[in-house]
Formats: structure tokens, C-alpha cells, sequence
């Protein structure tokens, strides 16, 4: 059977994701469907630095902009939003660009896990969150490492969501988290994929990161954040425990002074991107560029000549 084609394009937070892929987008006709969990909240602009509709440049983009900031939104939602639309742009004839992502989201869906059915219990996951609060990770993790740890094996204690998942499904299903890979099964994708890894030096990376963040800040990322919780927003939604939101209500409700939140949001976001590239470690099948070798031009077409090779398009 034919498999769907798929154009990724992944790389830590910063390092220029977004304007390579609508101008690849553009060259190549076609659509782009978000890979980023944050970016699927309405009112959650600045902070997610959200593509405008100016900078999209007309190019149609998927998964952005779908949920109230009270839903949830995990791996399993992810992969049944974004299946179906690559099915339909590849039937119309296109190859659609996943841009950006979450590792484990993106991770996943081109290698076919498979999730368990179990579903949630909002009453449990906060007392795990309670837990850790009060003892730490480490207490919730050995939690997990007692009754399953086989998936313990698999997960880093930074990944914090999927331990509280998998405790999650064991307490009420006594069933295991993804146990299912086609990739480890097979070998091969799910997709006939041309994944796209760009990549800085650290410094430069870092560099770009602590001025992403003032640029935040100047485009009134606070009022942002002042805003949602106007409006509602609790600290404990999943859309508000992305990077910078916490910081900033932080400050807002009086706990951290401004320099501080600011501190903090440079710091979380490095050290976010160095786990991203603890993910893009256990993909061995990305093309890596790096960036800080190649003009805007010169990466385009680059980029765009090796995915006309790859899926032979004259």
C-alpha cells in the first residue's frame, strides 16, 4: 500500500522553524498543519509566538487556533487531528508540511504508536500533581517505576505529562501507555516522509531565545497573560503551563518581581530546547541543517531541492 507523503520541519524552539516552512509551503503549493500543543489555544498569541495571518502569507495553516483555553489537548488528540488531514491534503494532490512540534507528539505519529483507550481522571492527576508539588518528581516517578517499570524505562522524569499519563492508566485501566511502534516493529514510517532537522550553535541558539523573549515582551505579552486570567484562565489549565504563562502570572499575582519572571522564562525556554534535542537524538531519520550556515535563500532552496529529490518532483 502507497503511504501519504509528509514534509517535517523540526528543530528547538527559535531556531527558525516557522519561515522556512510557508516559504517552502509557497514554493511547493501546499498547506501546513502545526505540530505544536501550545499553539492550538485561542488567545494564546504572544507567548506560543503564534504565526500572524500577515506573517502565514496566505498560506493555509491547520491546528492552530481549534481550542478554549479550558480543554485539554494530548498526543492521542494530536494524532487524530492531524491523520485525517494528511490524507486529505495528499489527496488533493499536495504534500503537506508538519511544521514545529512537540517531540513526543511528532515523534509518534510518524513512527505509528498506537494508544491505549483508557480514559482520564481529572481528580487522580491532581493528586499526583500534589504529590510532586509537596515531595517532588522523583517521588511520583518511583511511583510509576513500582507498578510499571517497563514504561519507567522509557520515559526521562523531566517528561513529566506522560509519567502522570501512565500512572493515569494504570490506575484505571491497569493497562500499559503505548506499548505499540510500528517503527521499532518494521523499521520504516508510517509516512514516506522527507523530515527536515534545523539546528544552531548553542550559543546562537540561546542568543536568539533570550531576544525572542524580550521581543515578547515588548509586544505586550503581559497584557496577554493579564488577560487570560481576567477572563477565567486558572494556573492549573494545561494551556496556561506553557513556558512564559506561569512566569508571568507569577509576577501578576505578586510572587516574583518582573526581572525575575523575565529570568525565568529565558532560562525555562533554554532548557526546554535542550530537551527538545534530547528527542531528535531518538530520531535518526532527520536530515539535520545547519542554519547558521546558509542565508534565508540559500537554506530554501537547499531544503527544497532535497524534498523535490526525495519524493522525485521535477
Amino acid at each position: 500500500m502507497e503511504k501519504f507523503k509528509l514534509i517535517v520541519i523540526l528543530g528547538p524552539t527559535a531556531v527558525g522553524k516557522t519561515n522556512l516552512s510557508i516559504a517552502l509551503a509557497q514554493k511547493l503549493s501546499t498547506e501546513i498543519i502545526s505540530g505544536d500543543s501550545m499553539l492550538v489555544y485561542k488567545g494564546f498569541d504572544i507567548g506560543t509566538a503564534k504565526p500572524t495571518l500577515e506573517e502565514m502569507k496566505g498560506i493555509e495553516h491547520h491546528i492552530i487556533d481549534i481550542l478554549e483555553p479550558w480543554e485539554n489537548f494530548n498526543v492521542s488528540d494530536f494524532h487524530d487531528k492531524v491523520k485525517p488531514l494528511i490524507e486529505q491534503i495528499n489527496n488533493e494532490g499536495k504534500i503537506p508540511i508538519l511544521a514545529g512540534g512537540t517531540g513526543l507528539y511528532v515523534k509518534s505519529l510518524l513512527e505509528g504508536y498506537i494508544f491505549n483507550e483508557t480514559s482520564g481522571d481529572v481528580e487522580y492527576r491532581k493528586h499526583l500533581e500534589k504529590l510532586a508539588s509537596e515531595h517532588g518528581k522523583e517521588y511520583v516517578y518511583k511511583m510509576l517505576q513500582e507498578v510499571d517499570p517497563q514504561t519507567t524505562q522509557r520515559l526521562h522524569i523531566n517528561n513529566f505529562n506522560r509519567i502522570i499519563r501512565a500512572l493515569e492508566v494504570y490506575h484505571l485501566g491497569k493497562e500499559q501507555i503505548s506499548q505499540k511502534n510500528h517503527y521499532e516493529l518494521t523499521g520504516e514510517l508510517i509516512y514516506d516522509a522527507y523530515i527536515v532537522g534545523l539546528n544552531r550553535s548553542r550559543q546562537n541558539l540561546y542568543d536568539r531565545i533570550n531576544q525572542r523573549v524580550d521581543i515578547m515582551m515588548n509586544c505586550g505579552f503581559v497584557d496577554e497573560v493579564k488577560s487570560l486570567l481576567q477572563n477565567g484562565a486558572k494556573i492549573d489549565w494545561q494551556s496556561m503551563k506553557g513556558i512564559g504563562y506561569r512566569e508571568i502570572a507569577s509576577y501578576l499575582n505578586g510572587d516574583i518581581d518582573l526581572d525575575t519572571a523575565v529570568y525565568e522564562m529565558k532560562k525555562a525556554t533554554r532548557h526546554f530546547a535542550k530537551r527538545q534535542f534530547t528527542w531528535y537524538k531518538k530520531m535518526p531519520y532527520i536530515s539535520w541543517y545547519d542554519v547558521e550556515q546558509l542565508n534565508e535563500d540559500e537554506l530554501l532552496t537547499t531544503v527544497l531541492n532535497d524534498c523535490k529529490a526525495h519524493f522525485n518532483i521535477l
